[in-house]
């Protein structure tokens, strides 16, 4: 996606400063896209009929599932029953309006490893589908983080040896897909479980992706959405990652007794999933903003994939080819990606303590060894839900000078990548980036800025 505009001198950032609040301009400009209260309206249904009886049950899961239940709050007929019940992360109900009146329960659990607390709102939840009939509307508000926060072990299968086999999946380098599939076979409520305990009520499903590919089945282990994959899938993946579970479990998976609704499946019928924001929604937007600022804007892709510095070193190839030939693209321009990378934690040498960080901040540091203090190069890389992992950091900032500022102070980028510490890498350069809690997740953000 290319600008016609031809960037002025007036508007091209001049010093690390100003490009870095350009990119900051852009981050912000992307996340506000994916905020629900700006995207909601119009996939929201009509209540039931009041010459029905039908009522309306709010359930939902994802970081910014408080955000969700606001919006629809803000925008259901007052005079229209509403209930229900959404998990969120803890510390991302975002400040409520004192006009709203409260009429969805939001409760806080942990991410990304479960805790306690989310596996009882998945047990309040299922509880609160009993009963239904034809005339409800079940709204479910799901979005990135709900196959964590909505965490319901299958029979057999301890609360606490779910926990590891979580831990173990997420520095074991799978892909979403992958770790979405095992934990939709070990669940009571992923992989359209959900969707089942509602039937035969109408399911009407609000979704914003933080998935690449925006596949509904994926985004939080997708609760109300049929599931293709397979036991034999799921424990395909436990054994290419040496992901151990209980022998009942293995056992379980291995004659299929833990299968998942599948496509066709009738309770399935009455249903409808709309995506109201999407990774490639919000890069849009922020290509939108760089145009407005007489930048030309590329978007590369939304779903990009990949070891997170593996990707940052691509992108610096790229941003390279770009600094010195004027291909594939003219300068000044700001390369734009989305999608969600992995970071694959490194063994640790004796007494050396693990590194903070996720996979924004592992981006970047790949990004600027590859770069090599290159002139004119600019980037940020951000998680849009303002966590960078489990940090309190969104991402971090690269400059041309990161490196040569980073040897002044002694520090060596290999052995930060080493640890995977990006957060004390960036940290000490003081160019992390923070925003708090966004209240919405579509995922990774990058942006470089080749002046």
């Amino acid at each position: 996606m290319t600008s016609q505009h031809r960037p002025s001198d007036s508007t091209i950032p001049q010093n690390a400063a100003q490009a870095r609040a350009f990119l900051d301009h852009l981050y912000k400009t992307a996340v506000m896209r994916a905020l629900p209260a700006h995207s909601m309206q119009a996939r929201l249904p009509s209540p039931p009929s009041k010459a029905s009886g039908g009522r309306t049950l709010v359930l939902g899961a994802g970081k910014a599932g408080a955000a969700m239940a606001q919006a629809v709050e803000a925008l259901w007929p007052a005079d229209a029953p509403l209930s229900g019940l959404v998990v969120t992360r803890y510390h991302h109900v975002p400040a409520r309006p004192e006009t709203l009146a409260r009429r969805i329960e939001v409760v806080e659990a942990a991410h990304p490893v479960p805790d306690a607390a989310g596996m009882k709102a998945a047990e309040r939840m299922l509880a609160l589908t009993q009963g239904l009939t034809r005339d409800d509307l079940v709204l479910c508000l799901i979005s990135g983080g709900g196959s964590a926060l909505l965490s319901l072990p299958v029979d057999g299968l301890e609360f606490g040896a779910k926990q590891a086999v979580n831990q173990a999946l997420l520095a074991s380098g799978a892909s979403i897909s992958e770790m979405n599939c095992v934990r939709k076979h070990l669940s009571r409520v992923k992989g359209g479980r959900l969707a089942a305990a509602c039937a035969p009520a109408r399911v009407v499903t609000l979704t914003i992706s933080d998935v690449p590919g925006d596949d509904p089945s994926t985004i939080a282990s997708g609760p109300t959405v049929p599931d293709a994959t397979t036991c034999a899938d799921a424990l395909t993946i436990l054994q290419r990652y040496r992901i151990e579970v209980p022998e009942p479990v293995r056992a379980a998976l291995a004659q299929g007794t833990l299968e998942t609704p599948k496509p066709g499946d009738p309770v399935f019928a009455n249903q409808e999933v709309h995506l109201i924001a999407t990774p490639q929604h919000s890069l849009a937007a922020a290509a939108a903003a760089a145009r407005v600022a007489g930048i030309r804007a590329h978007i590369l892709s939304d779903e990009i994939e990949g070891e997170s510095r593996e990707v940052g070193k691509v992108h610096a190839a790229l941003a390279r080819a770009v600094a010195n030939h004027g291909q594939p693209f003219k300068r000044p321009c700001v390369l734009l990606s989305g999608g969600e990378t992995t970071v694959t934690l490194r063994p640790r040498a004796p007494g050396v303590a693990r590194g903070r960080g996720g996979r924004a901040g592992e981006f970047c540091m790949g990004l600027a060894q590859a770069l090599q203090g290159h002139p004119g190069i600019y980037a940020l890389a951000a998680d849009t839900d303002g966590i960078d992992g489990v940090e309190d950091n969104a991402g971090a900032f690269v400059a041309p000078d990161s490196l040569a500022r980073a040897a002044a102070q002694g520090m060596k980028l290999a052995e930060y990548l080493d640890r995977n510490d990006a957060y004390g890498y960036f940290e000490a350069l003081g160019d992390l980036v923070f925003t708090g809690p966004t209240f919405t997740n579509v995922n990774d953000f990058r942006a470089i800025l080749v002046l």
